[in-house]
């Protein structure tokens, strides 16, 4: 998946009310830019931190700057969009290069499951049973080469593992995947001290069937795109 529009570099002033945040172009100006990325953000939003910045010229948008990525000082980067991911998997089970999905040639965003829920994608092919899978967008790494899912409480994401647990008892394959949006992780955990919750869910769905999938991303100022698996540490 590539930025519609060059990326541009900036330092990160503050992150605040969530979905903004003050930047410092490299020509000096401060504008203000929209981020897509309702969790704690845990060790990204520091002040003073390289970032990237997608312009835009839509007039139907207030904030005519998007935060895309955090550019590490060891030359990685990590995205904190969290459309990214369903976007960049999308392209990638259209092309058949998701392992595990062989097969599956019908794919389905945002389809309608369990009660009042979304399922990220429904994939089906001949012969195969429906696959319903719920997609997290990994980004806190406290320990070098370990990402780890949540970074905050997420009573949402527990409710989407109790879905999935719903979906394999009816007969269907249900999956959580996790895309570790950070080029500097090689594992992956559940942060089970910052939500126990989540992790006893987790526990109780992977017990009820549903799988487990953890993938990896190339990340640039160009774009992102879907990478091989990372361990799975749990």
């Amino acid at each position: 998946m590539r930025f519609q529009t060059e990326l541009v570099p900036a330092t990160l002033i503050r992150r605040y009310k969530r979905f903004l945040a003050d930047c410092t172009l490299a020509d000096g100006r401060e504008v203000v830019a929209h981020c897509a990325n309702p969790g704690s953000m845990m060790g990204l939003a520091v002040p003073g931190a390289k970032i990237w910045l997608e312009p835009n010229d839509d007039p139907r948008k207030k904030l005519k700057f998007g935060w895309r990525l955090v550019e590490h000082e060891n030359g990685h980067f990590t995205g904190v969009d969290t459309s990214v991911p369903n976007r960049a998997l999308k392209a990638a089970f259209e092309a058949g290069v998701v392992p595990g999905f062989g097969g599956y040639t019908t794919v389905r965003p945002e389809q309608k499951y369990g009660e009042n829920s979304r399922v990220d994608f429904l994939l089906q092919g001949t012969g195969l049973p429906d696959a319903y899978v719920e997609v997290k967008s990994v980004t806190l790494s406290r320990t070098p080469g370990l990402a780890e899912f949540p970074d905050s409480v997420t009573a949402r994401g527990a409710k989407h593992l109790d879905a999935l647990a719903d979906m394999v008892r009816a007969g269907h394959r249900a999956v959580m995947l996790y895309l570790v949006q950070r080029t500097d992780c090689d594992r992956f955990a559940l942060a089970a001290d910052i939500d126990p919750t989540y992790a006893t869910r987790y526990a109780q769905a992977s017990g009820a069937g549903v799988e487990t999938l953890c993938l990896g991303t190339h990340i640039d100022p160009k774009g992102v795109c879907v990478a091989g698996p990372v361990s799975v540490c749990i």
